[in-house]
């Protein structure tokens, strides 16, 4: 696959997410200049991947600069930190952050980055690690509609579902909307698959026969599968979840908004991570539920 106009791209964070991400942009027919705290996935390098040693050589070398990084912090430092990104743009180039942050601090970056004469996006994602390595990513954008019309190709190599949802800020406003969804989505069908195996139902049919049915979701396809498999190795970590959730909980103080369940949502994970589950899948969420009811599901 090749795009119609190849562009010279740098990204910086090779994580679960971003790592597969990168590699869609390679087999896109992009130029790559790449940086990250660890050594580069060999996989990339191999590919033809530039491997940069800071984000201003990235800066430097490419015309859209992509961020994906754990949190707010991070992406400040990575922009504006020793040899960061902003040391080393020049006019016309485009910063787009596709981690998940804070929508206040995304405002700030952004108005810094269009000082030094650049545009800025924030296109978070949801997905998870079956998303980004299938290319099949939603990607909710914050930005000047013509900056995103320019960087859209480029999304398209990673995602499906590519939407500009309102100004700078707005596309990680709409990401915590959705990390709200998924958090409370995960704990409603952990709830019904729990009390339905320790009601003495078999969960696997359970959740099938809810599979065709009102409740069917993703969450329920993919990670009511992982709660009745046992298969909680991330995936998306508890601890990056429960950071999405501390940034609504935080926001929705500041603007007088009561999230109820969003609060209780965040005190399972509190209790996965008290339990040594920092590290675990978010759909072990169900595991806090479990330890209340004395059961597990797959329990006899």
């Amino acid at each position: 696959m090749t795009t119609a106009t190849a562009q010279k791209i740098g990204f910086i964070g090779l994580g679960i997410m971003g790592a597969p991400m990168a590699g869609h942009l390679l087999k896109a027919g992009h130029q790559l200049f790449i940086h990250t705290r660890s050594k580069p996935p060999a996989a990339i390098v191999e590919a033809g991947a530039k491997s940069c040693d800071s984000g201003k050589a990235v800066a430097e070398a490419a015309d859209i600069i992509i961020t994906m990084v754990p949190d707010t912090p991070d992406v400040e430092a990575v922009l504006f930190g020793d040899n960061g990104v902003a040391a080393g743009l020049s006019k016309g180039k485009v910063v787009v952050d596709m981690s998940s942050i804070s929508p206040v601090a995304t405002k700030e970056f952004a108005k810094k980055i269009n000082e030094l004469g650049c545009d800025y996006l924030d296109a978070p994602v949801s997905g998870g690690e079956v998303g980004a390595k299938n290319a099949s990513l939603s990607i909710m954008v914050g930005g000047d509609e013509a900056v995103f019309g320019r960087v859209k190709p480029v999304f398209e190599a990673m995602g499906k579902n590519i939407t500009l949802v309102g100004g700078n800020g707005d596309g990680q406003t709409c990401k915590v909307a959705n990390q709200i969804v998924v958090a409370l989505t995960i704990e409603a069908v952990a709830e019904g698959l729990l009390f339905a195996a320790k009601a003495g139902a078999d969960p696997a049919k359970v959740r099938q026969a809810l599979m065709g049915g009102l409740a069917t979701s993703r969450i329920l396809e993919v990670h009511g599968e992982r709660m009745i498999k046992r298969t909680f190795d991330p995936g998306f970590r508890i601890e990056l979840h429960q950071k999405d959730l501390n940034l609504a909980l935080s926001s929705a103080r500041s603007l007088g908004v009561s999230l109820p369940n969003t609060a209780n949502a965040q005190e399972l994970f509190n209790a996965c991570a008290a339990h040594g589950g920092k590290a675990w899948d978010h759909s072990a969420m169900v595991r806090a539920l479990e330890k209340m009811a004395n059961f597990e599901i797959g329990g006899k």
